[in-house]
């Protein structure tokens, strides 16, 4: 009779603070001149000569930014580090490095930390950044990933979220909804699985929005373009509580108004025909679903011929003053407020 072999489970404790980093980080090599000093000092040592430096920071929490009962660990470590990346890239900035730091409860092994900075490898090498330093720690609650990213550009390069103008155009990147439909999906299958273990659904049909949810991907792309089309955009934000919260963060920082158009917002195919199926309104979730990780901007005008026939680009409205407020034009031409309905992590919900 053979029996099943079961995975390996080799403790942290056996290697110890100092020994699990060295053993997690030692496939990271660094590859750009500004990094002087990565990990295996008391800090590490960057150069951005005459650029200027951006540093953001995402704290991800289990039982509140992700379930690993359906989120696979080599997933969240990407997922993690694209976090970061998508606010650098919404700086209008490159990003080089980034730190790494977690905590981890003594139900994880070896061998499941293994897997989670496997994903943060990939990304890692995909977006071309050097993993400089971190920090690891136990946890009483499970899993904490706190990432830290840093990002450059010339200083006439970076954009900020307040420099919007009246009669910019708003121009949106990719397309939405898609995350949140495919966080919907999978807690769905997960429910099914609970009542029947051996339920073995076909997710196939959904397999764009839960790529998504589990490994969405940073518009590095976007500043790239822009520049090659000769566009500088006047304010950006990135699309990550929904669009709903990100208009208003941007108009806020701006102080003016917005008028979005309802049957401009692009939608995957994909994300209709789930609406339909879930009985969902597909632009409460365009507004409100969250963690598209795609790009928020303004431009003037006169950049609208640049821009107009480009494929990965929506002008989805215009600026206004702050007085006329911030409105969306439904298919039936009925101005709506729009609120802030997007994802918070504070409420209790």
């Amino acid at each position: 009779m053979i029996e099943d072999k079961q995975p390996q489970r080799t403790p942290l404790s056996s290697l110890g603070e100092f020994g699990l980093i060295d053993h997690l980080t030692k496939n990271f090599n660094i590859k750009h001149e500004s990094t002087i000093k990565g990990i295996g000092d008391d800090a590490a040592v960057v150069d951005f000569k005459d650029q200027q430096c951006v540093v953001t920071t995402d704290l991800l929490v289990e039982g509140v930014h992700f379930d690993l009962s359906y989120v696979p660990l080599k997933h969240l470590g990407y997922k993690s580090v694209m976090v970061n990346l998508s606010d650098v890239y919404a700086m209008n900035a490159t990003p080089k490095q980034i730190t790494v730091s977690i905590a981890v409860s003594n139900r994880f092994p070896l061998e499941a930390l293994e897997e989670l900075y496997e994903g943060i490898h990939t990304a890692a090498k995909v977006y071309d950044i050097d993993v400089i330093g971190g920090d690891t720690t136990s946890s009483q609650k499970g899993l904490l990933i706190s990432i830290t990213a840093l990002g450059h550009a010339p200083k006439e390069d970076i954009v900020y979220r307040n420099g919007a103008k009246d009669n910019d155009l708003v121009v949106l990147s990719g397309d939405i909804g898609g995350a949140y439909l495919g966080l919907q999906v999978l807690e769905r299958e997960n429910e099914v699985f609970k009542v029947n273990p051996n339920n073995q659904p076909d997710l196939s049909m959904y397999t764009y929005l839960i790529e998504r949810q589990l490994k969405p991907e940073a518009r590095k792309d976007v500043p790239k373009l822009l520049k090659d089309l000769g566009v500088k955009p006047t304010s950006m934000i990135d699309v990550s509580d929904g669009l709903s919260s990100e208009i208003i963060h941007l108009c806020k920082s701006s102080e003016v108004g917005a008028t979005l158009y309802e049957d401009k917002i692009p939608l995957d195919p994909t994300v209709i025909s789930t609406c339909e199926e879930f009985e969902l309104d597909s632009t409460t979730i365009a507004l409100s679903g969250g963690e598209d990780y795609e790009l928020l901007f303004t431009i003037k005008q006169e950049d609208y011929d640049k821009i107009k026939a480009n494929p990965s680009l929506t002008i989805i409205g215009h600026i206004t003053p702050k007085n006329n407020g911030i409105y969306l034009v439904t298919r039936g031409e009925t101005k709506v407020e729009i609120k802030a309905r997007g994802w918070n992590s504070l409420t209790e919900e």
